[in-house]
């Protein structure tokens, strides 16, 4: 890999990360798969983000256009996946974020959960079977894990797979999964027996229903559901043959946060230009906002942090795609950049005073989406005691 760029030439002002030079870090196909992904959010996704959020609906045929564009399992190789590294997959994933944090959600859950988790821990006929389907959008797939009561602590769910004859028999519920009305599969955990295992489960499979989940202030361009296992009964061909225990579903997790990692960032980024952009056209007390030392102090230390976090980004996938990153490598991704981006969209709405808060423009939007992020895929807190742990050696999880 050759990580260099052409010299930019002075110009009288920047864009933020054109102050780092990042793309410097990037390759030309990593610098072309993330120039495909905006010009598509640019002229796709960002006309119809302000309905879309507004109405709390994500259209179904975009399954089909993120397949097309070549997101879906990206990541993967083989089975119609395109097979690219980590970096291009999050730069993919920044890029869908500056749209909207619930397009990112889509493609990830698609990718890294539902995805990975049959690539990783499916018998090939199951590979076989979803994968090439779910890479065109043609099929939607979610993951089925966190439970009502059971989110930070998994390994509590109450979700229980039981043995009848050579079938298996499933009862629960899940809460919070991306994606659940609109999939075609489902990746569920459950206790049995022998420990937690995974099932691949066809949606249409009696027994089986996904409930929306309305009225949501965050997140309102991305589908939310329940899920009801009433004796929902599958083949022994159903089960994921390698999956064994916490760690597998907790792997698919690690595979989703990374792209977090730098989609956050995709959504400051956006909230970030958008104040530029305002500041400099908006005139108080006869100039432009951005003339003033407090406004200027904002945009400055906000570019601070968005620089600090890409550069992040960039090292933990050039970790990720030389030897695999480690969970708590993850941890302080997925901590610092959702944080800073929560704090970097918050801050731009005070810029755009009262205009911010509507749709109009990004950053409130933003800022009420990476209230979501913040929490799921683990949360703040449970990624700041998998630092300690990392640190001290000492579990403090209870």
């Amino acid at each position: 890999m050759t990580a260099t760029a052409t010299p930019a030439a002075e110009k009288s002002t920047y864009r933020p990360l054109e102050l780092f030079d990042t793309d410097r870090l990037l390759d030309q196909d990593e610098r072309d798969i993330a120039a495909t992904v905006r010009q598509f959010v640019d002229t796709r996704l960002k006309p119809n983000i302000e309905g879309w959020f507004e109405s709390a609906t994500l259209p179904r045929e975009l399954a089909k256009e993120f397949g097309t564009l070549g997101v879906l399992g990206m990541h993967l190789q083989g089975y119609g996946c395109a097979g690219t590294n980590a970096v291009s997959y999050g730069l993919a994933c920044m890029e869908l974020e500056a749209g909207d944090s619930g397009f990112r959600s889509f493609v990830s859950v698609q990718g890294s959960l539902s995805m990975f988790s049959i690539y990783r821990y499916g018998s090939e006929e199951q590979k076989q079977h979803w994968l090439p389907r779910l890479a065109t959008g043609e099929a939607i797939g979610c993951f089925g894990l966190t439970e009502p009561d059971f989110g930070s602590n998994p390994a509590g769910m109450r979700t229980r797979a039981r043995r009848d004859g050579t079938d298996w028999v499933l009862n629960g519920t899940k809460m919070w999964i991306t994606n659940g009305n609109l999939a075609d599969v489902a990746t569920v955990w459950a206790h049995t027996d022998d420990g937690i295992r995974g099932f691949v489960v066809p949606t249409d499979t009696p027994g089986f229903t996904a409930n929306e989940i309305h009225r949501k202030l965050s997140l309102r361009a991305s589908i939310t559901s329940e899920l009801v296992l009433d004796n929902v009964r599958l083949p022994a061909s159903a089960q994921l043959p390698l999956a064994e225990g916490l760690s597998a579903p907790l792997s698919c997790l690690n595979e989703a946060r990374f792209g977090i990692v730098f989609g956050a960032l995709g959504a400051a980024r956006d909230s970030l230009q958008t104040a530029i952009d305002y500041a400099g056209s908006r005139e108080v007390f006869d100039k432009p906002l951005s003339s003033y030392q407090l406004t200027q102090e904002k945009l400055a230390n906000m570019t601070v942090e968005l620089g600090k976090g890409m550069l992040l980004a960039i090292h933990l996938g050039r970790i990720k795609d030389a030897e695999g990153a480690r969970p708590e490598q993850i941890s302080l991704g997925k901590l610092n950049n959702v944080r800073e981006a929560l704090a970097i969209a918050r801050e731009c709405r005070t810029l755009l005073g009262g205009s911010g808060i509507t749709l109009e423009y990004s950053p409130l939007r933003h800022a009420n989406n990476l209230e979501s992020v913040l929490t799921y895929e683990g949360t703040s807190e449970m990624h700041l005691l998998s630092i300690g742990k990392a640190l001290t050696g000492q579990a403090a999880f209870r």
